[in-house]
């Protein structure tokens, strides 16, 4: 199977804010970011779409044609609990300093770890391994994104970040 994620468009935050699972809109930017997303999906067909909830991604699925994506929480971005919706330099929770020290397995104060993320979405594979899909899509987040390719190409948790997902940016992995 064919797996194509494709990262949201630019967002409607500020710089230097902590967003993960709140649900942001696109930026003023959509009109001009998504046609060269629509435009690079279009030579493509896909037996299912599944998209994260939060608006970012399933606007951008819709607009590139895709009306109904099968909505999926596990495609969610990173929970950061109480850290959400706050500028990363105004947050003030000692746990910070223990997840800046260990981002894997320290969890933001009410949210979820690397690790839970990573799990979340081992889960929404393992469900999407029983299809009988040969070409999927996924219109997601760039956490869930890099977290395939922990899991997929079995590359440490540690290079989390080496895999580099702008806005709009698409990937593709293969499972059996």
């Amino acid at each position: 199977m064919t797996i194509t994620l494709i990262r949201h468009t630019s967002v409607n935050v500020p710089s230097g804010i902590c967003y993960g699972q709140s649900d942001v809109d696109v930026s003023g930017n959509f009109e001009f970011e998504a046609p060269s997303v629509k435009a690079k999906l279009a030579s493509k067909t896909f037996d299912a779409v599944y998209s994260s909830p939060l608006q970012r991604c399933e606007k951008l699925a819709r607009y590139c044609g895709f009306e109904n994506p099968t909505l999926d929480n596990r495609l969610m971005e990173i929970n950061f609990g109480n850290w959400e919706m706050q500028a990363w330099e105004d947050i003030t929770d000692p746990q910070l300093n223990r997840w800046y020290q260990n981002w894997v397995t320290e969890t933001p104060t009410r949210g979820e770890s690397l690790m839970d993320l990573i799990c979340r979405v081992d889960s929404f594979i393992v469900e999407l391994k029983k299809q009988n899909h040969e070409h999927v899509a996924i219109f997601t987040h760039a956490g869930v994104i890099r977290s395939f390719g922990v899991i997929i190409e079995k590359f440490s948790a540690e290079k989390y970040f080496d895999l580099k997902v702008d806005y709009g940016d698409s990937v593709q992995f293969r499972i059996q």
